[in-house]
């Protein structure tokens, strides 16, 4: 892979990871490297994420999480290892739903409008993916960080509610489509999309 990486490292990560006590005493290494803009296809761009199987403490490496400003969407594709996705709908200061979805290589996954989300890698082997989003397509860290994380982590126990969300309702598994969309027109607009979800 020629395009250089970018590089997500603990210390960037500390202010949504889970384990405090763990990441106060631990040294700073890799979690996860994003090859963005690999291939191009008009409005949209294909990127590469992988992420390394070194836990956080009790909890699995994940990324930092993210949501998409407008109404963008996105769709992921498991290459190998396995994951999970853990979608959150934030309005009005409170989680309206709360979804994971569970996937294995050659799974697909579709970000729907205005759902922030978090890939989780909960194997002992590294986990590559790719997504195509659109080039005009903004993220936005914020709430994830103001928060310490989603209002779930994925840990050695199992799911943990995050303290600092008030009224997180129950998290429900969704599964993954099989099929890539033959249409990704519905990715192109930060305005309208399909809605189609995992």
């Amino acid at each position: 892979m020629k395009i250089k990486p970018g590089i997500r490292f603990l210390n960037d990560m500390e202010k949504v990871v889970y384990d405090r006590n763990w990441f106060k005493k631990s040294d700073n290494f890799e979690v996860y490297y994003m090859y963005r803009g690999i291939k191009k296809k008009g409005e949209l761009r294909y990127d590469i994420t992988k992420i390394k199987d070194k836990m956080l403490g009790r909890e699995f490496p994940k990324t930092v999480g993210h949501e998409h400003l407008e109404r963008f969407q996105e769709i992921y594709k498991v290459l190998s290892g396995k994951a999970i996705y853990l979608l959150q709908r934030y309005k009005n200061k409170r989680i309206e739903d709360i979804y994971a979805v569970k996937a294995k290589a050659g799974d697909i996954i579709v970000i729907p409008p205005h759902y922030g989300h978090v890939t989780i890698n909960p194997s002992k082997k590294e986990l590559k993916m790719a997504n195509w989003v659109s080039k005009k397509c903004k993220n936005s860290y914020a709430l994830f960080e103001r928060l310490g994380g989603a209002c779930y982590f994925y840990t050695q126990k199992g799911w943990i509610k995050n303290k600092n969300y008030k009224n997180v309702p129950r998290l429900r598994l969704e599964k993954p489509l099989k099929k890539i969309p033959k249409n990704l027109d519905f990715l192109k607009s930060g305005r309208g999309g399909t809605g189609i979800r995992a």
